[in-house]
């Protein structure tokens, strides 16, 4: 089954990112018109958005109107693309919070500008002038994300409901987001806490939200919402615990990010949680070495890895993100699909979610 929503979510993106494209070249055009460097901007928002993704977020946005009879499938398809702007808006920030250089095996759009600044000065401050140019530029994919939206053609009082959950759903996001930093920089974090923050930055932002939005969005019968939030939960947790897996198991070139960056940043996951709790003094004292080393080695990145291994953590996480895999899909069971791909669509995606290497 995950080998069909696989495929569907090829599909989907196929024919996503050729009208996402459309849509930037006619921003692009409106923004020469402008300015030079509005237009450059505009330029890098596209080819950050366009380099790589899945387009889980658009995707189930999409299916979940489908799923509870929606039919306009015109207009369903343009708003999730302005799902796609906004969450380009937040990892663009993301991003800078994090010191990544690369995402989807490209220059971050602050990293970028940081190597672009002697153009416009080369006496002045380049990490100042990346970052500050990157903040503008999600900002800027966020006003873009908003006029898709407003310019579809759902009646007024629908998109005011749509609009009022997009904003519950970044404010959502920005208070995990507190709280991830927060916890980077404490001595001591529970598991309840990082699962709490797996809630609110990945949870509702990657899962209930954009499915609560579909479901919006169709005028669902409230039902749909409860029933949609018992499966979005438990599958954001297992997205997020499997994705900081990856994070220091997988391979740089298929995940399009830096390999160890969680490490390097001092992320408190559940991986590195549980291996404090279950590490040797002398695992323990290596993994604290290792956390916001901004000069790790491979192979301390290596070590690193083993004692995940060692500890016992690596099985847990594991253990634990199926095991809220297998919540979900209990949850699935309870939904009465309105569309035959998009129920194939949802109960596939959980498996390819807990098996995926990117």
């Amino acid at each position: 089954m995950s080998i069909k929503a696989i495929q569907l979510l090829k599909n989907f993106k196929t024919r996503f990112d050729p009208s996402l494209q459309n849509y930037f070249e006619e921003k692009i055009h409106q923004a020469g018109k402008i300015d030079s460097t509005t237009k450059e901007a505009i330029e890098m928002i596209r080819d950050y958005t366009l380099a790589g993704g899945k387009r889980i977020r658009p995707a189930f946005l999409y299916y979940s109107y489908l799923a509870t009879g929606g039919k306009n499938y015109r207009e369903i398809f343009k708003i999730s693309m302005g799902s796609e702007l906004l969450h380009s808006f937040a990892l663009i920030h993301d991003d800078i919070i994090d010191k990544d250089p690369v995402r989807h095996g490209r220059d971050t759009i602050h990293e970028e500008y940081k190597k672009n600044a002697n153009k416009y000065n080369h006496k002045k401050d380049k990490t100042h002038f990346g970052n500050s140019m990157a903040i503008i530029s999600g900002d800027m994919a966020s006003s873009m994300a908003r006029d898709i939206i407003f310019n579809t053609n759902f009646k007024d009082d629908v998109k005011l409901k749509f609009l009022k959950k997009l904003e519950n759903i970044i404010f959502s996001t920005c208070s995990g987001e507190i709280l991830d930093i927060t916890m980077s920089y404490q001595d001591k974090t529970t598991e309840k806490q990082i699962l709490k923050m797996y809630e609110m930055k990945t949870a509702f932002y990657t899962f209930e939200g954009p499915i609560n939005l579909g479901c919006i969005l169709a005028e669902a019968d409230k039902s749909y919402l409860d029933l949609f939030y018992k499966f979005a939960l438990p599958l954001g947790k297992a997205f997020q615990i499997k994705d900081d897996i990856l994070g220091i198991f997988g391979n740089e070139k298929e995940i399009g990010k830096t390999v160890g960056s969680d490490i390097t940043e001092g992320k408190k996951t559940l991986l590195v949680l549980k291996a404090l709790e279950k590490g040797n003094g002398k695992q323990k004292r290596f993994i604290k070495k290792c956390l916001n080393n901004k000069n790790i080695s491979k192979k301390e990145i290596e070590e690193f890895r083993k004692v995940i291994r060692e500890t016992g953590s690596l099985e847990y996480s594991e253990k634990l993100a199926k095991s809220f895999a297998e919540e979900a899909l209990i949850a699935l069971t309870k939904i009465n699909f309105k569309n035959k791909e998009a129920k194939e669509f949802f109960t596939g995606i959980v498996n390819y979610i807990i098996d995926r290497k990117v």
